[in-house]
């Protein structure tokens, strides 16, 4: 009995002291206020790009909300992502590639995330966190696509690719849908709604918020928002500004967005700080893909310093140069990770659930994910980061083509030093051998082609590359998908319309 006892009072000092070194370990690194489970709140705006923030050097748009959190955040200054929509967001939700999602368009059935994937939401549901969408999905609008059934517990959304858009294909949203006093669907019910989309979709979050944070579950809100999207439509006193300085309605809407979703922003820190939860919550802010060509250009009758608005990057949305797909990245975790500091390591839109999973303990479905966590590069900038070959692609050819046949055209390849462009324009390039290469780290603007100085490196590229894409085709489940004879938007909104009506949807009033 006693040598029992004695084992019993060994193996307790053993456990306690087991626990006292981890808890030791812990508070070193994450600090004494350590947060096992903190809440995520991730903000990616449509179409807005690197550029357009006053801290990343833009001359007229006034953001000092971002300007706040960019100040408050480690940056990630060549962050990459897809030069479209639907891509970018199926990687986010996965940590691989599109086109290992199925996904090589934005619409024509080429839009929907593959249903064998598992998905951040998903994962972040085992490890004990409510998870909600506000704003836009574009990864399928048919019922077994939709948010609701890949891992999210509230959904506050638009149909299609954005607000109004409808397409010859399964792709539309509730027919005649406008920015301004929207029908958003909450929960599979369409909600008629008063205000502006921006304004909408951070009044959803920020009650869902305060609901989980009364309710001490740890939560993943997704707040993406459709603007700065097309059409360009902002509320009167964010465009007028703009209007008055002779910009064009296009580009003073364009700016005004922009600057609807800092204040927006603003909105959002500021509740989370009543909330008593700052310390408590890492908020991330980012883009989909390059800026859309609004904007450029105007500037300089205005302003001959600045002769390109979008940072000094070749391309815009929908190409595969840098201006097509880096994006800010902003992350905010007070007291865990450095606050004003720079990485600049090259990571991308698929490193994003890795990391997540690693900060939450997360497990990572190892054979899907592409990506690797930047977590440990963001607690320490000595991390290693080893080198490695990112793969992009524009996708959209057309429905029923030979994928094979777009191997070779409108691709591109990085790693962290070089940026293979190669060849681009219609199928006729496709194959022939005009490739760019381009030092980013000397020249990111891509103005000089280096590629005749290295042969060997082009090869080990175009290698890597027809290596992926060989084990990428078969997981392009889309290519043979039917076009579908009915919008589930179109149909569902008019079969509620008929039974029930549309409810109104209630908008947050702060001052209550």
């Amino acid at each position: 009995m006693k040598n029992v006892f004695n084992s019993v009072v060994r193996s307790s000092l053993v456990l306690g002291l087991v626990v006292l070194i981890f808890g030791c370990y812990s508070d070193c690194l994450y600090g004494d206020e350590r947060t096992s489970a903190p809440n995520i709140i991730l903000i990616m705006t449509d179409d807005q790009g690197y550029a357009p923030v006053t801290a990343l050097g833009h001359p007229w748009i006034l953001t000092p909300n971002l300007d706040r959190l960019h100040k408050e955040s480690t940056r990630i200054t060549r962050f990459l992502v897809s030069p479209t929509c639907s891509p970018t967001r199926s990687a986010l939700m996965t940590g691989r590639h599109p086109m290992r999602n199925g996904i090589t368009h934005t619409i024509l059935e080429r839009e929907r995330m593959t249903l064998d994937a598992v998905t951040l939401p998903q994962i972040l549901k085992k490890q004990g966190y409510k998870t909600a969408i506000f704003g836009k999905w574009h990864l399928g609008d048919e019922s077994a696509y939709q948010p609701n059934k890949r891992g999210f517990d509230h959904v506050l959304i638009h149909g299609a690719g954005g607000i109004g858009q409808k397409y010859d294909c399964s792709c539309a949203d509730v027919p005649g849908n406008k920015y301004f006093d929207p029908i958003l669907r909450e929960n599979g019910v369409f909600v008629k709604t008063k205000g502006y989309c921006t304004d909408l979709f951070f009044d959803g979050a920020i009650e869902w918020i305060s609901e989980r944070t009364k309710a001490h579950e740890p939560f993943f809100a997704y707040v993406a928002t459709n603007a700065p999207h097309a059409p360009f439509h902002s509320p009167d006193t964010n465009s007028k500004r703009f209007k008055d300085f002779g910009f064009a309605n296009g580009t003073a809407g364009f700016f005004g967005m922009i600057e609807n979703i800092d204040e927006n922003v603003g909105r959002l820190l500021a509740h989370i700080d009543s909330l008593g939860i700052t310390k408590d919550t890492i908020v991330i802010f980012m883009s989909d893909n390059g800026m859309s060509g609004t904007g450029v250009g105007i500037e300089q009758e205005f302003a001959p310093g600045y002769k390109n608005t979008n940072a000094g990057m070749k391309g815009l949305k929908g190409t595969v140069d840098e201006g097509g797909v880096r994006v800010p990245f902003f992350i905010r975790w007070p007291g865990r990770i450095p606050a004003d500091t720079d990485r600049g390591i090259v990571a991308a839109h698929i490193d994003l659930l890795p990391t997540l999973a690693e900060i939450t303990g997360g497990e990572v479905p190892a054979e899907q994910v592409d990506g690797r966590s930047f977590w440990k590069n963001l607690l320490d900038s000595k991390t290693q980061w080893p080198d490695r070959f990112l793969v992009t692609h524009t996708g959209r050819w057309p429905t029923g083509a030979n994928p094979d046949d777009f191997q070779w055209i409108n691709f591109a390849i990085r790693s962290e030093k070089y940026r293979y462009i190669g060849p681009t324009g219609g199928l006729e390039n496709a194959g022939r051998n005009r490739g760019e290469l381009f030092d980013m780290s000397a020249d990111p603007g891509q103005t000089n082609d280096v590629s005749s100085t290295h042969p060997d490196l082009i090869k080990e590229m175009e290698d890597f590359y027809d290596s992926w894409w060989k084990e990428t085709r078969p997981l392009m489940v889309n290519e043979d998908a039917p076009m579908s004879a009915t919008s589930p938007y179109w149909t569902e909104f008019e079969e509620q319309k008929n039974r029930m009506g549309l409810p109104s949807w209630r908008s947050l009033d702060l001052d209550e």
